[in-house]
C-alpha cells in the first residue's frame, strides 16, 4: 500500500508569519476602498475562487464568469490584484493577475484530468475483483470483425492563444443604435431627444460627445499588433485609435460616458474592438441576446426612463457606496460634453403625448408631417410619418 507524503509541522515562528501576512492583505484591501479605479478589464474565463489558490487572505478572493467586468484599484503583488466584480453590493477582494489565473486554470484541469483517472481505475479494479468471484462462463466463439472503415481526418487543435482578461474602458461606454440609420432625420431626431434627457438626467455624471471617426475600423487585432503599425501610420487608423484613446481617458473619471456615433449601426461593428460598449436600440429586429438594453416602449417618456432605470443600476454598481474618492478629472469634462439641446425643441411634445407634428418646409408649400410611435408586438418602437393635409 503507497504511503501518503507526510506534511511537514509548521513552527510557531512560520504560523506567526503567516498569520501577519494575512492580517496585511486584509488591510490592504480596505486602504483600496477610498483609492480610485486604476483600470478595467473584462474576463474572458470563468474562475471560481478556492483558499487553495494561494490567495493572500482566505475567503477574500473574487470569483468571476466569462465576459464578467472587474475595476481593479491596485497591484498587490506580481499575482494578485485588489479589484471589485462590476456589480451592485459586490465587494473588494483579491483577483488573479493575467500569469496567476492561467496557472490555476491549468492545475484546475491537471487536478480533473488526474480526478477522472482515478475514478476509471477505481471503477476498473471493482470490475476485476468482482469477475474473480463469479463462475467462468463457458467460451462462446468472437463476434465477428466490423467492416474496414475509411480513416477520418482528425480535428486539429487550435493553437489560437486566448486571453484571460481584455483591458476596457473604467466606464463601458453606451452606444445608442435605431431606430433606422444614422443621418435619416427620424433616427438623428429620436437619439438627440434621448441624449437631451439623459444630459438633464444625469448631469454631473454624464458625458455626451460625438465621435465622427469609424469606429468599426477599431478591432484589438490590428490596433494591439505591432507588425501592423505601419498600417496604422498609413491608414486614417491613425484617427481611429486617437479617438479610442479619448474615450478611455473620459471613462477613467468613472462618469457615464455616451457616444453619439456618426458611422455605428449595428453591434457586429464594435464587436471586435476594445471598448466594450453597452448598446442601446430602439427598435428591435435582432436577436436580443445582441443588446444591452432594448427601448420597446409605446411613448418617448417610459424609453427614457427605461434607460435612466439601466443606467442607474450601472451606476449604482460602479460606484459602491462610501469607496469612491473625489475625482480630479470632472472640472476636465465639461468642455467636453455635447451640446444636444438644440433640437430636442422639436419633439418636446412627444414626452406627452402619442403624436406630434413639426412644421417643414418643401419647396414653397408648407405641410405638416404626423410622427406616430406605434407599438410592434411589443417588441419594437415603430416611427412612421405621414403628410396631414390641411
Amino acid at each position: 500500500m503507497q504511503r501518503e507524503p507526510e506534511i511537514p509541522e509548521i513552527t510557531p515562528e512560520e504560523e506567526a508569519a503567516r498569520k501577519e501576512a494575512e492580517r496585511q492583505a486584509k488591510e490592504q484591501v480596505e486602504k483600496s476602498k477610498f483609492k480610485p479605479v486604476a483600470f478595467a478589464v473584462r474576463s474572458n474565463v470563468n474562475y471560481t475562487a478556492v483558499d487553495d489558490d494561494g490567495v493572500p487572505a482566505p475567503g477574500t478572493a473574487i470569483s468571476f464568469e466569462a465576459k464578467d467586468f472587474l475595476h481593479i484599484k491596485e497591484k498587490f503583488s506580481n499575482d494578485w490584484w485588489i479589484g471589485r466584480l462590476v456589480k451592485e453590493e459586490s465587494e473588494l477582494g483579491f483577483i488573479p493577475s493575467p500569469v496567476k489565473l492561467e496557472g490555476i486554470l491549468i492545475k484546475h484541469e491537471q487536478q480533473a484530468r488526474k480526478a477522472k483517472l482515478q475514478a476509471s481505475k477505481a471503477a476498473a479494479n471493482s470490475h476485476s475483483t468482482s469477475g474473480e468471484m463469479m463462475p467462468h462462463p463457458k467460451k462462446s466463439a468472437p463476434p465477428p470483425l466490423p467492416p474496414p472503415s475509411l480513416p477520418t481526418a482528425k480535428p486539429k487543435k487550435s493553437t489560437e492563444h486566448i486571453a484571460t482578461y481584455d483591458v476596457v474602458p473604467s466606464m463601458r461606454p453606451v452606444v445608442m443604435m435605431g431606430p433606422s440609420l444614422k443621418g435619416y432625420e427620424l433616427t438623428d431626431m429620436m437619439q438627440k431627444a434621448l441624449f437631451d434627457f439623459l444630459k438633464h438626467r444625469f448631469e454631473g455624471r454624464i458625458t455626451i460627445t460625438q465621435v465622427t471617426a469609424d469606429l468599426s475600423l477599431a478591432k484589438c487585432s490590428v490596433l494591439n499588433n505591432p507588425s501592423k503599425h505601419a498600417l496604422l501610420e498609413r491608414s486614417s487608423l491613425t484617427e481611429v485609435q486617437s479617438e479610442i484613446e479619448r474615450i478611455f481617458e473620459l471613462a477613467r473619471s468613472l462618469q457615464l460616458v455616451v457616444l453619439d456615433a456618426d458611422t455605428i449601426n449595428h453591434p457586429t461593428q464594435l464587436a471586435k474592438s476594445s471598448l466594450a460598449p453597452i448598446i442601446v436600440y430602439v427598435k428591435v429586429n435582432s436577436p436580443k441576446e445582441i443588446y444591452d438594453v432594448i427601448l420597446d416602449e409605446n411613448q418617448l417618456d417610459d424609453a427614457c426612463e427605461h434607460i435612466a432605470h439601466y443606467l442607474e443600476a450601472y451606476w449604482r454598481s460602479t460606484h459602491p457606496e462610501g469607496c469612491s474618492p473625489p475625482n480630479p478629472l470632472l472640472m476636465d469634462l465639461a468642455a467636453a460634453t455635447l451640446q444636444v439641446g438644440g433640437s430636442a425643441a422639436l419633439v418636446s411634445d412627444l414626452q406627452e403625448q402619442e403624436t406630434f407634428s413639426l412644421e417643414t418646409h418643401k419647396s414653397t408649400t408648407y405641410t405638416k408631417h404626423q410622427v406616430i410611435l406605434l407599438e410592434s408586438g411589443g417588441k419594437t418602437i415603430v416611427l412612421s410619418s405621414a403628410v396631414v393635409d390641411d
